[in-house]
């Protein structure tokens, strides 16, 4: 079947690391970087395209500078509703040098609010610490999934010991702020389209349809060469062993040259308001010159647009678009 579902693209300007999700109130929930990566926002509508105009709540700002942990670079928030409260995982940074690998040095934190409304006060929010591995480097852009009663982390990390900026791994969660068990690597930069200016697996997102775990994730540096890629195992499969996902060799969403939509990624997945079609949702820009490092120019919009599948049942994205409603 083919996407018959369109939205206003872009839909929110100059926010990186999308992440939409529908809850059982009827609301849309959307978290995003915001360019001065100083704060946590939420915004919520009962309409995707509404986002847009949502007026923003800030829900948690960073520590004071100086202050350590918590004080710098706060990227890519996720909202999700786990056990009846809400969690915002997020990596934020104590400085903004590099470390001696030539990183940013970024970790993972979560928040968690109890109460049945997440934007009604900012005090509502409970800092639940940073979330260990066994690895201390550079971490970030985790997300969360539940499958047959167990919940599961998957996030981006550099590993010294292995060539790249980050790879993919995947832990079994003893609670949403603590990891049972160890680490499992999923996956790391070796293909061309991964590897341009900066050897990079980050952004993981999880799409579970048709029997299948469909794990997608963003490759190279955050300019034009940004994509994504995508992972694939049986739903019935041991999801901690490495052997169970299947990596394609090719990208499955790339820059729209044609209608200068450049470098998309870090998505996520929500479903449309009827429930009848799943929706991406990432980040792009229109435009090649960026003047300095890529990161610090805040024109990174967010864009969605709904999907088909094929025979197989995979996901088959397009390509970015622009998209007119009236």
């Amino acid at each position: 079947m083919q996407p018959s579902i369109s939205y206003p693209n872009p839909l929110i300007i100059q926010r990186a690391d999308p992440y939409i999700y529908k809850h059982t109130d009827g609301y849309y929930y959307f978290s995003a970087s915001v360019p001065s990566y100083n704060r946590i926002e939420l915004r919520r509508s009962k309409t995707i395209a509404g986002l847009a105009h949502a007026l923003p709540r800030t829900i948690w700002r960073k520590h004071a500078s100086g202050s350590g942990e918590q004080s710098e670079l706060i990227w890519a928030p996720e909202i999700h509703f786990i056990n009846d409260k809400w969690y915002i995982y997020y990596a934020a940074a104590s400085t903004t040098d590099f470390d001696q690998n030539g990183m940013f040095q970024h970790r993972m934190y979560v928040i968690e609010c109890d109460k049945p409304d997440p934007m009604r006060n900012e005090d509502d929010w409970v800092e639940k610490g940073r979330i260990k591995t066994p690895m201390d480097s550079f971490s970030l852009d985790a997300t969360t999934f539940e499958h047959d009663e167990k919940l599961y982390y998957v996030w981006a990390q550099k590993d010294p010991d292995i060539f790249g900026n980050t790879n993919l791994y995947i832990s079994e969660m003893e609670n949403p702020w603590t990891l049972k068990t160890n680490p499992v690597l999923l996956s790391k930069p070796e293909y061309s389209w991964e590897t341009q200016i900066f050897a990079v697996n980050e952004g993981p997102a999880i799409l579970h349809r048709n029997g299948k775990f469909f794990l997608t994730y963003s490759g190279s540096a955050t300019d034009e060469n940004y994509c994504i890629g995508m992972l694939v195992s049986d739903e019935n499969a041991d999801l901690l062993d490495e052997k169970s996902w299947h990596k394609l060799d090719h990208p499955v969403f790339t820059s729209n040259t044609k209608d200068n939509l450049l470098g998309p990624g870090h998505n996520s997945f929500t479903v449309s308001e009827d429930g009848t079609e799943d929706l991406l949702v990432y980040h792009i820009r229109n435009y090649s010159d960026i003047k300095g490092d890529p990161l610090y120019d805040p024109n990174r919009h967010t864009m969605v647009q709904s999907f088909s599948y094929d025979d197989n049942g995979y996901p088959q994205f397009g390509q970015p678009e622009h998209f007119t409603v009236s």
